[in-house]
């Protein structure tokens, strides 16, 4: 396929980054950080998840944050739930957001450790997830982690992982993520997929979610671009990471695949200064260094 030229990213930082951190985060630090990253141009956000306080202290505070941010009226705050559970507790707050994300990994490992369920039951409950949030008239993505390989049974085979999207594109869902849960992905095996996945989910909307535990996020979604894929999932700062195992380390950083988009050429909409301002902000709000390269270096200028 030929590249895009232009692409959709969602920042997931104010969820998947969020939750990893070992401090916490006060309610009105994340809505500042959530208002600039809407300042930057982002159509979609991943704000909360509606998870066991206990579970993930970090999110406890979403439906404060969902109440507190100011965002553009074009973009939409997307929520995470992990069962019908969470589902229902989410539904009492509609108003509130317009996504819902469900998943599942195609590890039965790692989906064990990660929601305590078989990979069949989670689907069976994804199923019932899915035409439960279609009814309620909001968007509904689903994610499948581990899809590029499994920190407990490595190799993932491509065909289980397509299998698994079949099933959610039969439930009526409109974009299906792939994660690579720990950094697994190499950028071969990244165009092998997403051309598979393109030509078999003709239809629905595929997106790319990359960590950069190993240094290769840029490079597979580099790849993952090429195959014709134009939808992505990032995090600001690079923060991240999946909490099963632990120390996974994060996403690839939005700023970062920002630069990168925008020195090849390819459309984002967004403002790249204002993603290193937000990233850069939530540095202070951690108060550590962040280490993806765009931060420290900033966005490249040429002279012409």
């Amino acid at each position: 396929m030929a590249r895009p030229q232009s692409v959709k990213i969602r920042e997931v930082g104010p969820r998947d980054g969020f939750q990893n951190e070992p401090e916490n985060i006060p309610t009105e630090d994340k809505i500042r950080l959530i208002n600039g990253l809407g300042r930057a141009g982002f159509k979609r956000i991943e704000v909360a998840s509606f998870v066991r306080p206990d579970v993930i202290p970090n999110l406890a505070d979403g439906v404060e944050v969902l109440r507190g941010v100011e965002v553009p009226d074009d973009c939409r705050l997307m929520v995470l739930v992990p069962n019908s559970k969470g589902l229902e507790n989410a539904l009492k707050h509609r108003d509130l957001f317009h996504d819902v994300v469900i998943f599942v990994s195609a590890s039965e490992t790692h989906n064990s450790k990660n929601v305590r369920r078989s990979v069949a039951e989670t689907m069976a409950d994804n199923a019932e997830m899915a035409r439960r949030i279609k009814e309620a008239g909001l968007y509904c993505s689903a994610v499948i982690a581990t899809s590029f390989g499994c920190p407990y049974e490595g190799e993932v085979p491509l065909e289980r992982v397509l299998a698994l999207a079949d099933q959610f594109k039969a439930m009526g869902v409109d974009e299906i993520g792939f994660g690579d849960t720990t950094g697994m992905c190499n950028p071969a095996y990244a165009s092998t997929f997403f051309t598979a996945a393109m030509e078999r989910l003709d239809g629905v909307e595929v997106t790319a979610h990359f960590h950069n535990t190993r240094g290769q996020g840029l490079a597979n979604a580099y790849a993952a671009l090429e195959a014709g894929c134009d939808s992505f999932e990032s995090s600001f700062g690079e923060l991240g990471g999946c909490p099963v195992p632990a120390g996974s380390t994060g996403n690839i950083a939005t700023e970062d695949l920002v630069s990168m988009f925008h020195e090849m050429g390819v459309d984002t909409g967004l403002d790249l200064g204002k993603v290193i301002d937000a990233a850069r902000e939530a540095q202070a709000v951690l108060g550590r260094t962040l280490t993806s390269h765009s931060i420290i270096a900033g966005p490249v200028t040429w002279n012409n």
